[in-house]
């Protein structure tokens, strides 16, 4: 923003001497209409001011009133370059130095650009986005200026609202202001993303305030946001537009920071825009060090450096010392907590924490802090962009009208911002005529279609250097292929002018003796191509005279005259026989002509013979006689022409010319050779891979193009990229490549261009994705299991190193000792890590090894210690019983049991299983039993389950044995006759019979409950008592009571329940009820709130609590409301009751539990409510 006073240089004098950063964005665009100010190209530095990009040979903004003080000031820029700033172009850079991608279009109806809202009204701003071609939802946002997000500030004053059409696939986007204050004038910026597509525009809102309201200029100069008085960006416009520009009177030189010093801090803003500073921040920090007594702090033993500066791209620490090492500590950028991650590091040692922050972007510029408890450490980053130099300069163009212009600068740094300038303009996009194209480094500047007024020196800017080049545009010029030939013909015979111009779509006119001549049934005109024709059938005298061809557009013509012959003498000719004279190079016993595919081949042959002879043309057996067309033969007097127009292959073989006449015969015969770049190599694909390398062959191509092969040219790239790398800049002459210096891992594609002669093939089919790869390290902990007549069983471990191919599986080979020849234990690969070799030889020492196999190949080998004689262990039978199986095993019914015991011996033994010494039913019992365990499996455990099965392991006479006992239980029946025995006093004796069901299992107590006849409520009086009876103690007089029993073992309580055949009345002993004099009260009533809720604020990331009372009997059902909706079981919200106080606790508030919150009490006589709104608001994080 352009300020009415001259401001002082930002020099590191009067400011700050920290590097600031640029960025391309500006926070709050110029108004071009503004009388304050001339608009030429700005940008915003990071720091909340505004500077402007000093480009080479680009003038800077000159505000009018600094104009009168400083007479030496250059003058404005053309017109053309007052407009305000547009929509970034194509090869614009984000302020975070990121690259995004190009703006699509995105948005169906936007804001209006310029908008003039009444202060104290309402205005709603919409924008529609069409979804129908996004693959997700898209995400809107509202922004004010640079960087402040309104959607942090939602509340009474800005609301949002989102719908959604589902028949036409649009989003539509509300932004409504309620009760419009000055200092919502500024401009505002709506951003759509959709994954890779995004869109933005931007608009102005102007407060106007009503002739009766008074402006007051304190409240003009304030910052934007509803918030602290810290929040938000100072807002300069709405002040600039309501004061009227005035001339201010030469001032005696004063020193501001004497002013500043004395000042309070609440006075700074206006003394800086009083005396014209820009850059606050850097004031502020001028006057931080400036201050002589720093405020002690008992947190940090040593804050943050005041401010620091890096290179875009570096890695920047910054540390504190802390006073208690426990004490828990935060980082905040801008306000905002910052997160561990790849780019912002941690780091705590002993007092020291310390904050790293990896590649620096522009983003980065910005204020930080550190937090510990109450105390903070400011600090500021400045972020230093290097100057972007022009490495590859402009060229001069010279073109003819209709041509494409490209203009081609190279600068220092990708995604650089450069400025396009013809004759002192800038070139935008909307001009409509010019496309910006950037690719790396690389900057062009696009013309489609070049035009004369086009002509001029075109300017390419950077903030380090700049570049220029001339174009010129000159007319197309028409060029004569062929010209018209005077004609002579006799009376009766057909005359016809041809011509051929360069240029296929001019059209002209056909004139004789400089009238136009009309079309009839005798004359025809044609145009085809670039051929002209004229043809006069049955020739008159009257058609003799001057013929002319004028081509529209062209300052030109083509004349040729027309001869009419009558015959009156008659003569004898001169006889000559037919002669051809061709001029070729013999090769061979045929004449060779070799023609470039796609080229044009014109043969012209000279004929001589008397009488004129008579030529026919052959290609084979073929006559060709076509005169128009491809392949053609244009024939005249002495010359005979054969032409083909974009040779082809198939044109490729044997010609003749033959000329007769009535004394002789003559003829030539030639061959035609077409050539042209060879077909596409065949069949690429790897065949071999290593850790950084691959192997690539590939099959030569089936047509060479009729030039010898050169070699090939390979290319290659990453799977999913489309950047292809080439791999060789001198041709290859062999079929089998080896592409290096890869990474393992990462798939790759490759194709072949062949190369002869003529030029370059195309590219051939891309091959199969491969990945480089080395094989695995060799297996570990190669040893021997066990060993058999015929068998060996080994096992191992995985390899320490396994790499990006993985394990496809192992090799097994074995070599008798002493041997060198190694035979495969396997026929395909091994997946597990054990495997039993079979058909060894008996007696034999064999040695043994593994190796690992992948896409790679196979690994180095892992090989047994020693050699291994191939026989039968002997070994004794014995069941290693699992100590949990030595005693009683004891399953519920319905459970399932599921045994397994491992045994041992060699060889094999006999496995057999007996229940109570009878074999077991495999019809109710699953045995499996394998070489080295047996297993037992019930599916459902019933109580016949129950029983000694003994497990017998044979070899031979040799026997082991073992039982295992297996019980089943389930929970007991109900005692049997349960009896009061006995009353006396206060008590009462009970007993009772065990239950005639115990549920196999001892019973192990009983459970005594007693009941009043008045409440029928059950309590428990004893519990896991051991005896069938009992004495019940501290009965009520005048109660009779009732008994029940619950067995109890193991399972637990019995599922019924045996209940005593008679009750004990426990007498009254001379007691007489007295009623009372007079009637209870009636204490029943409906709820009644005795405090209610009250309005709250709370900061977002807070948890926070309301609380209320109330009373009421019965005890009231108490329900919780958000927004007239029931609170239901959301962890968020903990409601509490403590004697009528109600409180409901809110976890972590943010912007969506802001609202009106209800609690309501509800019992049989009524009900009643109290409600409160809590606003939830958005913590700024900044402190002046």
């Amino acid at each position: 923003m352009c300020s009415n006073i001259n401001p002082p240089p930002l020099t590191s004098e009067n400011l700050h001497t920290g590097s600031t950063s640029l960025n391309t964005h500006t926070s709050t665009p110029l108004n071009p209409k503004s009388p304050l100010c001339e608009f030429q190209p700005a940008v915003t530095l990071s720091g909340s001011s505004t500077r402007f990009l000093d480009f080479p040979g680009v003038p800077l903004p000159v505000c009018k009133a600094a104009k009168k003080e400083k007479a030496a000031a250059p003058p404005p820029a053309k017109k053309a370059a007052e407009k305000p700033p547009e929509e970034p172009a194509e090869g614009d850079v984000p302020a975070d130095g990121v690259v995004k991608t190009e703006l699509t279009g995105l948005f169906l109806e936007r804001p209006a650009e310029s908008t003039v809202a009444i202060k104290g009204k309402n205005v709603t701003f919409t924008a529609k986005v069409d979804a129908s071609n996004l693959p997700k939802k898209p995400t809107m946002k509202w922004m004010k200026g640079k960087w402040l997000d309104l959607g942090s500030k939602a509340g009474k004053h800005l609301q949002f609202k989102e719908t959604y059409d589902r028949n036409t696939k649009v989003y539509t986007y509300e932004l409504s202001m309620i009760k419009v204050k000055e200092l919502d004038a500024g401009c505002y910026r709506c951003e759509v993303n959709a994954k890779d597509k995004c869109d933005s525009c931007t608009f102005e809102v102007t407060v106007e305030v009503p002739e009766d309201s008074g402006a007051n200029i304190l409240e003009a100069f304030k910052r934007s946001g509803d918030a602290s008085e810290d929040a938000g960006d100072l807002d300069f416009s709405a002040l600039l537009k309501k004061r009227e520009v005035k001339v201010e009177q030469p001032k005696e030189e004063v020193d501001v920071w004497d002013i500043l010093k004395a000042a309070k801090p609440c006075d700074y803003e206006k003394i800086a825009f009083e005396y014209g500073i820009t850059d606050l921040r850097g004031m502020l920090k001028r006057l931080k060090k400036m201050r002589v007594e720093p405020k002690k702090c008992d947190a940090f033993t040593r804050k943050l450096e005041a401010a620091y500066t890096v290179d875009k791209g570096k890695r920047i620490q910054m540390s504190v010392e802390m006073a208690n090492v426990d004490a828990p500590i935060k980082w905040l950028k801008n306000g905002q907590e910052i997160k561990p991650s790849a780019k912002y590091v941690f780091e705590s040692v002993g007092k020291k924490r310390t904050l790293t922050i990896n590649r620096c972007t522009l983003a980065d510029d910005a204020a930080y802090e550190c937090v510990i408890g109450d105390d903070k450490s400011f600090t500021e980053v400045f972020v230093k962009e290097p100057p972007i130099t022009i490495t590859k300069l402009l060229d001069d163009l010279h073109v003819v009208v209709g041509d494409k212009v490209e203009f081609e600068v190279e600068v220092s740094e990708e995604g650089a911002n450069v400025i396009w300038m013809k004759d002192g303009v800038e070139l935008t996009r909307d001009h409509g005529r010019y496309r910006f194209k950037k690719d790396g480094k690389k900057h062009w500047l696009i013309i489609n279609e070049a035009e004369k007024e086009d002509v001029g020196m075109y300017h390419v800017y950077t903030n380090g250097g700049e570049s220029k080049g001339e174009l010129e545009v000159e007319d197309k010029q028409l060029e004569v292929l062929q010209s018209i030939a005077d004609l002579t013909v006799k009376a009766e015979e057909q005359a016809m002018f041809k011509c051929e111009v360069s240029d296929e779509k001019v059209t002209g006119k056909w004139y004789k003796d400089g009238v136009e001549v009309v079309a009839s049934d005798r004359i025809k005109m044609s145009h085809i191509g670039r051929f002209h024709k004229l043809t006069i059938n049955n020739v008159k005298q009257a058609d003799a005279g001057d013929y002319t061809f004028v081509p529209d557009g062209y300052a030109l013509s083509l004349s040729a005259k027309l001869n009419f012959l009558e015959i009156k003498i008659e003569y004898v000719p001169r006889q000559e026989p037919p002669k051809i004279y061709l001029d070729t190079s013999g090769v061979g016993s045929h004449n060779t002509i070799t023609v470039v595919a796609g080229n044009k081949l014109r043969l012209d042959v000279e004929v001589t013979g008397e009488p004129a002879p008579t030529v026919c043309w052959m290609r084979g057996d073929t006559q060709v006689t076509e005169a128009e067309g491809r392949i053609r033969v244009e024939t005249r007097k002495t010359l005979s022409s054969f032409v083909i127009e974009g040779a082809e292959r198939s044109d490729e073989g044997f010609y003749s010319i033959t000329v007769t006449n009535p004394v002789g015969e003559d003829k030539a015969k030639l061959y035609i050779r077409i050539v042209d770049v060879p077909d596409p190599p065949e069949g690429v694909k790897c065949t071999a891979v290593g850790e950084d390398h691959a192997t690539i062959v590939w099959e030569v191509p089936k047509f060479d193009g009729g030039a010898p092969l050169k070699g090939y040219l390979m290319e290659r790239k990453k799977k999913g990229s489309t950047r292809w790398t080439k791999l060789n800049f001198d041709i290859y002459e062999t079929t089998t490549y080896e592409t290096k210096k890869m990474i393992e891992g990462v798939l790759y594609e490759m194709r072949v261009f062949a190369v002869n002669g003529i030029g370059m093939s195309p590219p051939s089919a891309t091959s199969k994705p491969f990945m480089p790869i080395a094989p695995t390290s060799e297996p570990t902990r190669l040893q021997v299991d066990d060993v058999s007549d015929t068998t060996c069983s080994l096992k191992w471990l995985p390899p320490d190193r396994v790499g990006a191919g993985g394990i496809d599986g192992y090799i097994i080979e074995y070599c008798i000792e002493g041997g060198t020849e190694w035979i495969r234990g396997t026929k395909d690969p091994v997946e597990k890590i054990h495997h039993t070799v079979r058909g060894l030889p008996t007696g034999e020492k064999l040695l043994f090894r593994v190796m690992t196999v992948n896409i790679a190949g196979m690994s180095a080998p892992a090989y047994t210690t020693q050699s291994v004689t191939i026989r039968e262990i002997m070994e004794h039978p014995k069941i290693r019983l699992p100590r949990h199986l030595r005693t009683k095993y004891i399953r519920r019914v319905g459970e399932k049991v599921n045994l397994v015991i491992p045994f041992q011996g060699k060889p094999r033994p006999v496995v057999k299983w007996f229940k109570d010494d009878k074999p077991i039913d495999e019809k109710k019992v699953m045995l499996r039993t394998t070489d080295v365990d047996t297993m037992i499996f019930i599916r459902s455990a019933e109580r016949e389950h129950t029983g000694i099965y003994t497990l017998t392991v044979q070899i031979e006479n040799m026997e082991d044995k073992a039982n295992i006992h297996i019980q089943v239980v389930e929970k007991p029946g109900p005692p049997i006759g349960v009896t009061v025995s006995d009353v006396w006093g206060f008590n009462a004796a009970l007993e009772w019979s065990p239950p005639k069901d115990n549920g196999n299992t001892d019973i192990i107590g009983y459970t005594v409950q007693k009941a009043d006849k008045k409440t029928n409520e059950w309590f428990t009086v004893y519990e896991h008592n051991r005896r069938p009876h009992c004495t019940v103690s501290d009965l009520v007089m005048g109660n009779e009571y009732m008994f029940r029993v619950f067995s109890e073992n193991i399972c637990g309580l019995s599922e019924s329940v045996g209940f005593s055949k008679n009750t004990a009345v426990i007498a009254k002993t001379g007691l007489v009820h007295k009623e009372a004099p007079f009637k209870e009260k009636d204490m029943n009533h409906s709820p009644k709130f005795t405090q209610p809720l009250v309005d709250r604020a709370v900061v977002a990331g807070y948890s926070t609590a309301i609380s209320c009372s109330v009373r009421g009997s019965p005890k009231p059902k108490i329900v919780w409301m958000k927004n007239k909706m029931i609170i239901g079981e959301d962890p968020k919200y903990l409601m509490k009751n403590n004697q009528g106080v109600l409180t409901l606790n809110i976890r972590k508030a943010s912007l969506f539990d802001g609202g009106k919150y209800t609690c309501r009490a509800i019992n049989d006589l009524g009900q009643d409510e109290v409600e409160c709104k809590l606003e939830v608001r958005v913590h700024t994080g900044e402190k002046k």
